[in-house]
């Protein structure tokens, strides 16, 4: 049974919907820690991490993974350098010896 009532969950929606800044958080992200710092702050109950996660989820929430990519990305210089560039990085490997796989003990004769 989820010890969060369905009014204080609402209530938790609310606070969510401010965002991270008005809980004194940079970023634009909510971490399953930072929605369980609030739960307590709020509500003064303590959830773990994988508590937070379960009541999300039974609520209707998922998880998100922002696109990890830059503003300033210049996908045409990007594909220029994998054009390029890469194939001499990938070339300069050292080649494969056949050796121990200890660091301590030297090749056997």
């Amino acid at each position: 049974m989820p010890r969060l009532s369905e009014k204080q969950f609402a209530q938790l929606e609310a606070e969510l919907a401010k965002g991270p800044a008005a809980h004194d958080w940079e970023g634009q992200r909510w971490s399953l820690s930072r929605v369980k710092t609030v739960i307590g702050r709020r509500f003064h109950l303590a959830y773990t991490v994988q508590g937070v996660r379960k009541l999300l989820v039974r609520n209707g929430w998922s998880c998100q993974v922002p696109a990890r990519r830059a503003i300033e990305r210049d996908d045409e210089a990007v594909a220029e350098w994998v054009k390029e560039a890469w194939p001499c990085a990938e070339g300069s490997r050292r080649p494969v010896e056949p050796g121990s796989s200890s660091r301590t003990k030297p090749d056997s004769p």
